[in-house]
């Protein structure tokens, strides 16, 4: 069970998902998903199930901000979208190596675009 003490960064390095909310790019609500990561040195890495027609991915290229959540610990921060192919296909084979190639490809349809978020604080 969690203590009081888990970071944000103590609780990616063992969780398998997350929750992150972004602001709707047409209703300005905020709405929250759950979502698979992969977390490495300061980055999380999120993989959108449609790529580029996700829609909270499309939310995040009008409002850059996200919040992320590990079961009660909570952070913001800025998002940077990932268009290059080469970049994109490390970091879709980071999420293979995590959740294995055939969930990937059972829940991941297009491989156009990631997203990285660098995690600094937490609360």
């Amino acid at each position: 069970m969690p203590t009081s003490k888990d970071t944000l960064k103590d609780r990616l390095t063992r969780y398998r998902q997350i929750k992150i909310s972004v602001v709707g790019r047409s209703s300005g609500r905020t709405i929250s998903i759950p979502v698979w990561f992969v977390f490495e040195g300061n980055n999380l890495y999120l993989l959108p199930v449609q790529g580029s027609d996700t829609q909270w991915y499309k939310n995040l290229l009008r409002h850059r901000e996200i919040g992320i959540s590990a079961r009660g610990v909570e952070a913001e921060s800025h998002t940077a979208p990932v268009t290059d192919p080469k970049a994109v296909a490390s970091i879709v084979e980071r999420f293979r190596k995590k959740y294995g190639a055939e969930d990937v490809k059972k829940y991941y349809s297009k491989f156009d675009v990631a997203v990285v978020v660098e995690i600094l604080n937490s609360r």
